[in-house]
């Protein structure tokens, strides 16, 4: 038996430690939390100075029984859990439920699975950091007292089921307060002049700084270019220089990989997880962009020795986050000679891209030059500008180039041409100019990244809690993540080339989106509700304001018991209040006018299973429903759209026979054909597809349906062999169970399956931190 037991919480994390460390030393893991508040009232006692009551949680008491076996005779064992306040808290519990003795019990933390790290750690253990950990106990039994006594009342007043959490209800309201200053927006039109001129056979493109708000101005503007003459009235070129962006923080990198990489937030997080516990990358989970010496000496020796000295410039950064711990680091790589790894892509692309962030932070200044060029028109007094930028030494931008979230790319990629040689005085050539109509653009949709950033704009969330957040409001689906089809739009465009003057009317495409989120009925009549009776909870600054406290109490700064006392009182007082509002008082529902033809009132309304619209009153035996379709709200649908819904369901036409109807349900538009129901596609609309269209989609399911399908067996037809999206398995009752490799699906008999069956024990779902943060 091992003297020294190190008790990790990943086993991933586990097999990389023990390899550093030597044979007196057994490293074992918890597999995240071991112990949690249980379901039900009974878990906070709210009389008694809101003391938590925990319990094991059932799939970790045989991990408890092998630990305890574990460290019976251990001389010394190591609580080696992440470093931060989620953590503490595995460590504290652990130390509880395994009764360990402070005099041989040590608690050891560490950025980076590293050799030198581990035994760094080692050999300066510490005691457990009890305000971290209450830190996290107030944030777990805060938001549980939130969920507990908040979700009863949405139950009651809105709709069975639903759910709402402290900072999760935060983000479905940036959501829903986005989107409804979208429909909101009025776009106006107005002309943006460009010019493109020739010198000595090379052209560029100029522009006029301002915008013609009418057609006409535009129209008189270019007419009158015509009979001009272009000369370069003044020509300036001045130095400049780019700097580079500090190394990554847990929300920058979620942020640029879903910019260059198109990961989802959790996506990022479960990668990086990966790269850290193969000891790849230090640890993922912070808000500092500090670099320890050691990292700045590794990237200054790898930047020499690859790019030159003349690459390297040492930069120190600090965070502004006011809750941002210096002492810990930045992500970066742990070796910073190694700017590639093996394995697999996903984990390779994400490691390069934070060793190209991390590498570039430490790099010289790009050196620029810029060339500001005034262009004078003979006959007004208006002038045109053009921009070029030329690169007089690349610096960091041999490594790195950040992104951003601007959709404006291609108007600043022109300011970055590089300009032919000119001189002041000098006459240029037009070859032609362009009046183009544009739209101003209401504030874009967030994606799951740029939600992310505001959040830590808002100083609401902390690095440990933006993905779960994010995961959290889709699966509950108050938002949906989606692409969305544009709409055309008409615009005006007027040019002058060879003399001439042209106009015509074009079409383009608008409002198209790639991933974004947007709120579904629920959410929108849910914040509603949150705004009206809860104020505080769903506050922005109020939110923040509890994260502050937060990182008081981690800080020893303030009482953790007395926090949650403070925000509990009026919190309590605003649930017991909502017992005097009806159901019928929720703006769930809404009269949109009377139906043309019989008088009956038309209102659209959440139901049992999702946004409606009724014809009639509750009382009415002959009512009507039909189901709202994608991207149509309870508050804007209007009469005529909620009418147009009534033509559903709607016969579209005969198939072998039978007829094909097109209708909506809860998991949104079908063809209905002889008892099988198929979905649509994305862009087909069940008020218009066609015959045809009908067809093929059936055809096509059947082709699937037949392809999925490899076996069954009369012994037992509950018995099917099926093909997945990970290759061929057994499907009996509800379960699925893995085919051995080996074995060929096509030729398995019956017994056979049986064997593999009864053989295969059922996966336990493995909970706690190690699986998903909270």
């Amino acid at each position: 038996m091992s003297k020294n037991i190190v008790i990790v919480e990943s086993p991933a994390k586990a097999k990389t430690i023990e390899g550093y460390l030597g044979k007196d030393f057994k490293v074992a893991s918890s597999y995240g939390h071991i112990r949690d508040l249980p379901k039900g009232d009974k878990a906070i006692d709210i009389k008694n100075r809101f003391k938590p009551t925990y319990e094991i949680s059932p799939d970790k008491k045989e991990v408890i029984k092998n630990l305890k076996n574990l460290i019976k005779d251990a001389d010394t064992i190591y609580l080696a859990s992440d470093d931060d306040r989620e953590g503490e808290a595995i460590s504290w519990h652990l130390k509880e439920v395994l009764k360990l003795k402070d005099e041989n019990t040590k608690r050891i933390v560490f950025r980076e699975i590293t050799k030198n790290a581990i035994q760094r750690a080692i050999q300066n253990p510490r005691g457990i950091d009890y305000d971290l950990v209450n830190a996290q106990q107030a944030r777990r039994i805060l938001d549980r007292l939130v969920g507990f006594e908040l979700s009863p009342v949405l139950w009651k007043k809105i709709k069975t089921g639903l759910s709402a959490g402290r900072v999760q209800s935060v983000a479905v309201r940036l959501i829903v307060e986005r989107e409804r200053e979208i429909e909101a927006f009025q776009a106006k039109s107005s002309f943006r002049i460009t010019a493109q001129f020739e010198v000595d056979g090379k052209s560029f493109q100029a522009e006029l700084p301002k915008k013609f708000e009418t057609k006409s101005e535009a129209e008189a503007f270019l007419k009158a270019c015509l009979e001009a003459e272009f000369t370069v009235g003044n020509l300036e070129k001045k130095p400049a220089k780019k700097s580079p962006a500090p190394p990554f923080t847990t929300s920058t990198l979620q942020q640029e990989a879903s910019r260059k990489l198109y990961f989802s937030v959790a996506q990022t997080m479960s990668v990086a997880q990966k790269l850290y516990e193969a000891g790849k990358i230090t640890y993922m989970r912070t808000d500092s962009v500090n670099l320890s010496e050691e990292a700045m000496r590794s990237a200054e020796s790898a930047i020499k020795n690859e790019f030159g000295d003349s690459y390297h410039k040492a930069r120190k950064y600090t965070t502004k986050s006011e809750g941002a711990q210096e002492a810990h680091e930045a992500i970066r790589p742990t070796d910073f000679s190694q700017p590639e790894i093996s394995g697999d892509r996903n984990e390779q692309r994400l490691y390069e891209l934070i060793w190209k962030r991390a590498i570039a932070s430490q790099m010289a200044d790009a050196q620029l030059e810029k060339t500001n060029i005034t262009i004078q028109i003979s006959n007004s007094d208006l002038t045109l500008s053009a921009h070029g930028e030329v690169i007089k030494f690349d610096g960091f931008l041999k490594v790195y180039m950040e992104s951003t979230d601007d959709d404006h790319e291609e108007d600043d990629n022109q300011n970055k041409a590089l300009l032919p040689p000119m001189q002041i005085g000098q006459s240029l050539h037009l070859r032609e100019m362009k009046g183009k109509e544009s739209f101003t653009r209401p504030a874009p949709r967030y994606t799951e990244a740029s939600l992310v950033k505001k959040l830590e704009e808002l100083g609401i969330g902390r690095p440990s809690t933006y993905a779960p957040t994010i995961s959290t409001i889709q699966k509950r689906e108050y938002v949906i993540k989606e692409s969305r089809d544009g709409t055309p739009r008409k615009y005006q465009e007027m040019v002058i080339a060879d003399g001439e003057f042209r106009e015509s009317t074009k079409t383009e495409i608008t409002g198209a989106e790639k991933q974004k989120l947007f709120p579904t009925n629920i959410a929108m009549v849910v914040n509603d509700f949150l705004v009206e009776h809860f104020p505080n909870v769903i506050d922005y600054n109020f939110t923040a304001k509890v994260e502050k406290e937060f990182d008081d109490i981690a800080s020893g700064g303030q009482d953790w018991q007395d926090m949650i006392d403070n925000f509990y009182g009026n919190f309590h007082h605003s649930v017991e209040e909502t017992e005097q509002v009806s159901r019928q008082d929720v703006n769930s529902s809404r009269f949109l006018g009377d139906h043309p033809e019989n008088g009956k009132p038309v209102t659209a309304r959440l139901g049992r299973f999702g946004p409606l619209v009724q014809i009639g009153d509750n009382d009415d035996e002959d009512k009507k429903f039909a189901s709202l379709k994608k991207g149509q709200f309870i508050e804007n649908i209007s009469l005529e759209d909620a009418l147009e819904l009534f033509k559903l369901p709607r016969d579209v036409g005969m198939f072998e026979d039978k007829k094909m109807v097109a209708a909506i349900g809860r998991f949104g538009p079908y063809i209905r054909h002889d008892g099988n129901f198929v979905s649509l596609k994305k862009e087909q609309d069940p008020l218009s597809i066609t015959e045809e269209e009908a067809i093929q989609l059936i055809k096509d399911k059947r082709e699937a349906d037949a392809k999925k399908h490899i076996k069954t067996f009369d012994e037992n037809p509950e018995i099917q062999i099926l093909n997945g999206r990970w290759g061929p398995y057994i499907k009996f009752g509800k379960n699925n169970y893995k085919i051995p490799k080996g074995k060929e699906a096509e030729k398995l008999s019956y017994q056979e399956t049986i064997e593999i069956i009864e053989n295969q024990p059922e996966t336990k779902k493995k909970g706690g931190r190690f699986a998903k943060k909270k």
